[in-house]
């Protein structure tokens, strides 16, 4: 770690602790050339992988993104920013779960199609309607079906 002061690459740690939040380490530091302290943080990096768009082109993933698309598909909507945030959080767990370097874009649609379904219906048809570039009423009637038919992942009452 280069001194921030001197830019000397020789500096020693002089205390390490969990930070508040317990997302990384707080470390103390002190240069052996200036004899100045400052404090570092060290965080886990997570790298994402890259998307392959469906003309072979490849993007890194975006977050902001994937949050104007949710965003996009409830403006309006009674959906609390809470449940937007976790279903965020979800997709890009369900990603770096894969373990993959890449991913088809696809496969991203169809994990915000099946996120916003748990939220909110109307939102869920917005999404669909571009996503799966809808070119008549039939479209539309036919994800409304398949909107009524409760998801394998949503139990029904009583059961």
């Amino acid at each position: 770690m280069r001194c921030p002061f001197c830019q000397s690459g020789e500096t020693q740690v002089i205390d390490s602790r969990d930070s508040d939040d317990g997302e990384s380490i707080r470390r103390r530091r002190k240069c052996v050339a200036c004899n100045k302290r400052f404090t570092t943080y060290e965080t886990v990096e997570l790298r994402m992988p890259q998307l392959v768009k469906q003309d072979g082109s490849r993007a890194e993933f975006d977050l902001a993104k994937l949050r104007t698309g949710f965003m996009r598909a409830l403006h309006k909507r009674p959906v609390p920013t809470q449940l937007v945030d976790e279903a965020v959080a979800t997709i890009t767990q369900d990603v770096l779960a894969l373990g993959v370097r890449e991913i088809d874009s696809r496969r991203i649609g169809e994990m915000v199609m099946r996120e916003l379904h748990r939220l909110d219906e109307v939102a869920y048809i917005r999404f669909a309607s571009v996503y799966r570039s809808f070119q008549g009423v039939d479209d539309f009637r036919d994800v409304i079906k398949e909107v009524q038919t409760p998801p394998p992942w949503r139990k029904r009452e009583g059961e």
